[in-house]
């Protein structure tokens, strides 16, 4: 296998780093396609002399794609975005781009081809960000109906942008706020009366999915050829509210933060205005998004299907959310290290 020649599209990115690395440990040779060689050099260490090489490319421009596949023997795609900038537009990204990754390996005479989606990609969605992955799956399947699908739900692991972005904003501010539809609002008790329900259902719930396991499903697709033509749901072992995402960022955090609900009609308000910011926060698509859960739906295969049994958040999330706890704890902890 030493001989053989994968190129993984946006292999610098936060799946991508921990996908090279599995994919070095498997002895593949791996062609690394990014917008910023120079910076996909930290990748080179995680293999062999020569085994890990970034390239110059560009899901918008075709040329550079078809560079990037020649010679390959398996291609992966694996990049998305969270909010758009310029030419870099949902459908430019995750529909016309996949696309053209997928035709260029077609001509290229690849043999095994995997599109990273996302879970809730659908054409019926209020998301572009659904709906340009859902129409990617489609022109993916078109131009390669051979490849391998897989939809995560919300990545979680070290560099991720969910769990460290609620950890930073425990650390900045006095009060979690998870937006929901159903609070505060009034409930009729099991008596026949009403009462105000402060708290509602928790808003959105998410199956967060560890990228280790992501990194292991894909790799999976490269060995089994049962895995070709399917598409792969990947979560984790529970469902968590949006609320209960909160509360766990504030326990592991230990800064016992107030956890409290803010009806979705503020998130729109406040979008409206955050996605002007250079890297916003919060966009109006990405409100749309969480007007739905973002779990399993059971119609697909999963990672049990795959024989990967997968981590949970309890399991992961303490050995580096532990970076926003109070500077102080952490200062005693290192000294009780070296006792």
């Amino acid at each position: 296998m030493a001989e053989r020649l994968i190129t993984v599209f946006g292999g610098s990115g936060f799946v991508g780093r921990h996908l090279v690395n599995q994919l070095a440990d498997e002895g593949w040779r791996v062609r690394v396609a990014v917008r910023d060689p120079e910076g996909a050099k930290f990748l080179k260490p995680l293999g062999d002399l020569g085994q890990i090489t970034p390239v110059p490319a560009s899901l918008l421009n075709p040329e550079s794609i078809k560079r990037a596949c020649a010679g390959a023997d398996v291609v992966i795609n694996l990049v998305g975005i969270l909010h758009e900038s310029g030419k870099a537009s949902f459908q430019a990204i995750h529909a016309d781009g996949a696309a053209l990754v997928a035709e260029a390996a077609k001509a290229a005479g690849v043999k095994t081809f995997v599109q990273m989606s996302a879970l809730g990609a659908s054409s019926s969605s209020p998301s572009r960000y659904a709906r340009s992955k859902a129409e990617g799956e489609q022109r993916v399947r078109a131009a390669f109906p051979s490849a391998t699908i897989v939809r995560p739900s919300v990545i979680f692991g070290p560099e991720d942008g969910f769990y460290n972005r609620f950890g930073a904003m425990a650390r900045l501010l006095p009060v979690l706020v998870y937006f929901c539809k159903d609070a505060p609002g009034l409930k009729t008790s099991p008596n026949g009366g009403t009462a105000v329900d402060f708290y509602g259902a928790g808003g959105p719930k998410f199956q967060p999915v560890y990228v280790g396991d992501v990194a292991k499903a894909i790799v999976k697709a490269l060995k089994d050829p049962a895995m070709a033509g399917k598409t792969y749901e990947l979560g984790g072992p529970r469902t968590y509210s949006l609320r209960e995402v909160m509360e766990q960022v504030s326990r592991e955090t230990r800064r016992n933060r107030l956890v409290l609900p803010a009806p979705m009609w503020l998130a729109k308000i406040q979008a409206m205005f955050l996605q002007f910011l250079p890297n916003p926060p919060l966009t109006p698509d990405q409100v749309a998004l969480l007007q739905s859960d973002n779990i399993l739906t059971g119609a697909c295969p999963g990672l049990k299907d795959l024989g990967i049994e997968p981590e949970s958040v309890e399991a992961v999330i303490p050995s580096y959310i532990d970076r926003f706890r109070p500077l102080h704890r952490q200062i005693r902890r290192l000294g009780k290290k070296h006792a």
